[in-house]
């Protein structure tokens, strides 16, 4: 028989696993009478635990949001997950929330038992943080544009083009992605009535909040990552180029970035055909990939490759 404080936080580390049990579900696992249950729940409730109770046949309990935030039970994977969380947020792509992270770190460390300080420690001298790339993005203006896709609410902002141009914009805010290096905000421009990406680190000041706006389908299908990945592998770039690699799909798939380019399978996935922007750096990234291909277009690619091919000659003679 579990004592009174441990029946506790057991009943609390369930509650907080579900939205909803069925009382009887509860006890049985508590092994505990019905009635003692409630006298658990209303002890909770005492404690600042906003645990809403529903009665009739699909009746229960239920872990809602209340006015503070109450003391949170983790197990052991959670705390580390978090921890580990924690301190990639100290140096992330993310301004503002260093400190704060910083000090929420501190606490959970400090609460943990020895077996998992052990662990943080073991993680922290083994994980090495990379040298962050792509510019920083505030906190608050992340939160007010993740607010804005959850409640379906119009933006408007001042956005800044790659050529330093500014232009009023207006949307309808569908989800954020981010590519590894940037933030992007995935929305239905309202003037050029179509679907849009734009760079969070380029909106200029606070963007204004508006009215509620009916949902639309969402591009692929809803993976906004892949649809942002495409539009910025393709989409800036003045020159496009398409290239026929004699290299089986799923190999060229799982070696070419979403961010780098788009492929498709060709001759039932024996070859494939990569879209991507015609860049200063393509001949030697597809010098590097190592396998045979045709260039379709543009025929400046093909004067590259050939200018690149004398000079690589010229230096193995």
């Amino acid at each position: 028989m579990l004592t009174s404080s441990t029946r506790l936080l057991r009943l609390l580390s369930l509650l907080q696993t579900r939205n909803h049990w069925m009382g009887p579900e509860l006890a049985e696992r508590l092994e505990v009478h019905p009635r003692t249950l409630r006298r658990d729940i209303d002890r909770l409730r005492q404690l600042g635990y906003p645990v809403h109770a529903s009665s009739g046949v699909a009746g229960g309990y239920a872990f809602r949001a209340g006015q503070a935030l109450p003391p949170l039970l983790l197990d052991d994977d959670e705390a580390l997950a978090v921890s580990i969380a924690l301190r990639t947020a100290t140096a992330g792509a993310v301004g503002g929330i260093e400190e704060p992270a910083l000090r929420a770190l501190v606490k959970l460390e400090q609460a943990m038992p020895a077996r998992l300080r052990q662990q943080v420690d073991a993680l922290r001298s083994t994980i090495l943080p990379m040298d962050r790339v792509g510019p920083v993005v505030d906190a608050s203006l992340l939160a007010t544009l993740a607010s804005a896709c959850r409640d379906q609410l119009r933006l408007a902002f001042t956005y800044g083009d790659s050529k330093g141009r500014s232009a009023e914009r207006s949307v309808e805010p569908q989800g954020l992605a981010h590519t590894g290096q940037r933030w992007y905000l995935v929305a239905w421009d309202r003037v050029r009535e179509d679907w849009r990406t734009f760079r969070i680190d380029r909106i200029v000041g606070a963007p204004t909040v508006g009215a509620h706006f009916a949902p639309r389908v969402s591009p692929d299908g809803g993976d906004l990552k892949a649809y942002v990945s495409r539009s910025i592998a393709v989409a800036p770039h003045a020159e496009q180029a398409r290239i026929v690699l004699h290299a089986p799909y799923q190999e060229m798939a799982r070696r070419i970035p979403q961010s780098a380019g788009v492929v498709s399978a060709l001759d039932e996935g024996q070859r494939c055909q990569l879209e991507c922007g015609a860049n200063d750096s393509l001949v030697y990234w597809l010098m590097a990939l190592d396998v045979e291909f045709e260039v379709l277009a543009p025929a400046a690619l093909k004067e590259r490759l050939r200018v690149a091919g004398m000079r690589a000659l010229r230096c193995a003679m």
